[in-house]
């Protein structure tokens, strides 16, 4: 049975996915390097992250570290990522460092 997925302006169908159960993490952003705690699971391919605070992020395994050479990303933007996929093996952990203040960066698996 085919899924009916929403069009934008232009009639081209828009790719939806949803969220993962048991897929939501929280990283407390500060002045040093965090982690999720648990790692994604092995078929997630796309996450979602906003954050409150600006932060570096990095992407990998559970020994994955943030620092102030890693890519930006700024607050209040809701955005989605690849971790996965057949080519490019899979990234189990994000690690967050605060630019300045201290604050959350919350995470959604999604399938």
């Amino acid at each position: 049975m085919p899924t009916l997925l929403p069009h934008d302006s232009d009639n081209k169908t828009i790719p939806v996915m949803r969220l993962k159960s048991s897929g939501a993490h929280v990283i407390a952003a500060g002045g040093s390097s965090a982690r999720n705690s648990a790692a994604f699971d092995d078929e997630t391919r796309v996450i979602s992250v906003y954050a409150d605070v600006p932060v570096y992020m990095a992407f990998g395994d559970s020994s994955v570290s943030a620092s102030s050479v890693d890519h930006y990303f700024p607050a209040g933007v809701y955005y989605d990522f690849a971790v996965g996929g057949d080519r490019t093996g899979q990234a189990s952990h994000v690690a967050v460092r605060a630019v300045s203040t201290t604050g959350s960066v919350y995470i959604s698996e999604k399938e």
